[in-house]
């Protein structure tokens, strides 16, 4: 079966997509992975409406990527933080590429807003894709997609 002639609603590309595909979530993501916690914070940070902010949020949570903590702040009413979820932390190295692919080729003259570095060594981080069991940098040349179990004809 070639690629063509595969059907592509079990694409987990475009099921990733249906979750986060939309530059408003992802920028709730890199606000989130950076510590951004509370709604007023959201709002103000990426500048976005309040209604689309509460939209993706709660689209976030339904699909167990945010979660809801409660807080007070002194005087004023009960309201909910939001923390990403280990499954939400599983998209970290998703940010981290796109961040890397944005400061190769989309970087302004000022440099990147964020230096990310290796804590212990100080070295830049860089995300590749590595051969499982060699543990080795690959390119797309060396790698072969193949139909995988859940792979349909396309109808």
């Amino acid at each position: 079966m070639e690629w063509l002639e595969t059907s592509t609603e079990n694409c987990p590309v475009q099921r990733t997509l249906d979750v986060i595909g939309e530059k408003w979530t992802l920028l709730i993501l890199r606000d989130a992975v950076n510590g951004v916690r509370r709604f007023d914070d959201f709002h103000r940070h990426i500048g976005l409406s309040e209604a689309v902010l509460s939209d993706r949020l709660r689209k976030l949570t339904a699909a167990g990527i945010l979660k809801t903590v409660p807080y007070q702040e002194p005087g004023s009413r009960p309201r909910n933080e939001y923390r990403l979820t280990h499954k939400g932390w599983d998209l970290w190295p998703v940010l981290m590429a796109l961040t890397q692919w944005g400061e190769t080729y989309t970087l302004g003259p000022d440099g990147p807003p964020l230096d990310i570095r290796h804590t212990d060594c100080e070295a830049p981080v860089r995300v590749v894709v590595q051969c499982s069991t060699e543990h080795t940098t690959l390119t797309p040349r060396e790698v072969t997609a193949r139909p995988g179990k859940g792979a349909r004809l396309r109808t």
